[in-house]
């Protein structure tokens, strides 16, 4: 067939009604148009003809997967461009969404904002924080011609053994439905009236947003990552569920598929949460993606083969796949099972429908290439100051002073010598943690923004001697000393000269008690992000200390999984527990 020119299309009219430009695109195209939109497949394979001949619906670049090393913005936009175009030569010219983890900043970008992950923001307790933080992630997102984010992360974390603890908010259920505020930060505010559950993308300056993952991947037995819910119905409503409400009521585009599963049955696999609550009981009207790869990791001892995966997990409402690499092996299977009758085509439309959809209320119709004048925001001096702020809120101070009379913070900032120790006082890697360049994250320079350390250096009068050692001799000494991890070497070191230690982590950790008797001040800090002057700011005294434990701290690894809700609660620190500088609780 030739390609589709007649301007009078009503999918091609931005005038006409959404759903009938939905219903009209969806006549017209073939089933490999139509399955091709329910691909997503990974930057690193996607051809120019794979974009134009199979329709492909969307791309995007897991965690590391860039242009190249350290691509700035303007790099990131000639390529998601150059994709684009190759989309619209397709005979229909249905646009791509192209989809990124922006899930602390646009954090896989070189030189983007990174702001504190969000263990550190529900510390804040602040939704207009959380929101003007999902604004600006939005722009810088923007600028790189990228119009889809798998964020936020609503997961209730109920034990800090989940390696993903730190994209969690909260252990609580209300602190995380707080926060989904960020969503309207994200796709912009749905108007008075707007109809619950359909999607909502206020213009060019934002993005599509995505709440993952659905559901109860905080609540896993023993904190196991991809591992198994035990629960009731109810609690698996009550606990888990509940943010998701909130992200539907504010017009949320996209929601992700959990790779755990609830009592046994993996999530991918779940007709009953995935359609029968989420899409008709909650009304949600946008499409649910897969996790990456999460169709290969459907299948079992038992010969459970890839093509009975995608049979498992389309029947049970996954709507786009993200593949990422062997699209021609899935677009081949699923083509089958839709011949063969084993997947309706009512099936296949409601997904592609729902695909359209959020296409056409994210403008990408209209305007399917980079806005080039956002180029400018992307790790602006404004973006920075707002990282700084939500550093700053993050804090939360556990201790100051070994007599409650006496505190020991703010630092003087004229001391005569300072010593800052640790690995993680000087390393942006480490200081921004896991989606960070890569998916796990890395240590060094791998963006730009302010250590902790040269944010000390910047915060002290000209009088004050700065040393570091990342690893202090015996005979290293000082009038202060800022530790940052590390048992033995915060011990050796407050043995001889007065501690503040500041803990990098995405998890409250098991302090032993006479650790915490030597220092004379602890403070959480979480994984900062870029923006390292928020700590100097809060512990030299200019601002006062803000932030509240947003998980419990346990006292040994034994009382597992612990949580305020529980019975015998007996924590080293409660959850919302937090000091201000004059020891007074928060």
């Amino acid at each position: 067939m030739s390609k589709v020119e007649d301007m009078n299309c009503i999918y091609k009219n931005p005038k006409e009604p959404i759903e009938a430009r939905v219903k009209d695109l969806l006549s017209r195209m073939t089933l490999k148009e139509k399955l091709g939109q329910m691909t997503q497949i990974d930057r690193s394979v996607a051809t120019p003809s794979a974009l134009r001949d199979l329709s492909i619906g969307s791309i995007l670049s897991g965690g590391g997967s860039v242009p190249f090393e350290k691509a700035l913005s303007s790099d990131w936009a000639d390529m998601v461009d150059a994709f684009q175009k190759s989309a619209l030569e397709s005979r229909l010219g249905i646009p791509l969404i192209y989809g990124i983890d922006a899930v602390h900043g646009n954090n896989n970008v070189y030189g983007a904002t990174i702001f504190p992950h969000h263990i550190g923001l529900g510390a804040t307790r602040d939704p207009d924080l959380a929101r003007r933080i999902g604004v600006a992630t939005a722009l810088e997102v923007r600028a790189c011609g990228i119009q889809y984010t798998f964020a936020p992360c609503v997961a209730v974390c109920r034990d800090p053994r989940w390696g993903r603890c730190y994209e969690s908010y909260s252990e609580d259920t209300e602190i995380v439905r707080k926060m989904t505020s960020i969503i309207t930060g994200f796709q912009g505010q749905p108007p008075e009236g707007h109809l619950k559950g359909y999607p909502f993308v206020a213009g060019r300056n934002n993005v599509i947003a995505c709440a993952k993952h659905f559901v109860g991947d905080g609540g896993t037995d023993k904190g196991t990552n991809e591992g198994n819910t035990i629960s009731s119905y109810d609690d698996l409503e009550k606990i888990h569920m509940a943010p998701y409400l909130d992200c539907i009521s504010l017009g949320v585009c996209t929601v992700m598929a959990s790779y755990s599963s609830w009592n046994g049955t993996k999530l991918h696999t779940d007709n009953f949460l995935l359609t029968k609550v989420l899409k008709e009981k909650l009304g949600f009207k946008g499409f649910v993606i897969s996790d990456s790869e999460a169709l290969d990791r459907l299948s079992n001892p038992h010969g459970s083969n890839y093509r009975s995966c995608i049979l498992s997990a389309v029947s049970a409402g996954i709507d786009m796949v993200m593949v990422p690499y062997r699209y021609e092996l899935f677009l081949e299977d699923l083509t089958h099972l839709v011949e063969s009758g084993e997947i309706p085509m009512t099936r296949i439309d409601d997904a592609v429908e729902r695909i359209l959809r959020v296409k056409f209320v994210a403008g990408v119709f209209e305007y399917p290439l980079t806005d080039r004048s956002l180029l400018d925001t992307v790790g602006c001096k404004l973006h920075r100051e707002l990282a700084r702020e939500a550093v700053r809120k993050s804090l939360v101070l556990l201790k100051n002073g070994k007599d409650l009379k006496q505190p020991f913070l703010p630092l003087d900032k004229n001391a005569k010598r300072i010593l800052v120790a640790g690995k993680h006082a000087n390393n942006l890697g480490y200081q921004c943690g896991g989606w960070t360049a890569t998916w796990q994250g890395t240590s060094g320079e791998i963006t730009i923004g302010t250590t902790i350390l040269d944010a000390i250096k910047t915060a002290v009068g000209d009088k004050t001697e700065v040393i570091y050692k990342q690893d202090p001799s015996a005979d290293t000494f000082a009038e202060l000393i800022i530790p940052f991890n590390g048992t033995e070497m915060i011990s050796s070191v407050a043995d001889r000269v007065p501690t503040l230690a500041i803990l990098i982590s995405g998890r409250p950790l098991v302090l032993e008690p006479w650790l915490l008797e030597k220092i004379d001040a602890f403070v959480a800090a979480w994984l900062p992000g870029s923006e390292g002057g928020g700590i100097a700011d809060v512990v030299f005294g200019d601002y006062e200390f803000q932030g509240r434990l947003p998980m419990t701290w346990f006292k040994r690894a034994e009382q597992l999984p612990i949580c305020a809700a529980e019975n015998a609660y007996d924590p080293l620190f409660p959850l919302g527990f937090g000091l201000t500088i004059k020891n007074e609780e928060l």
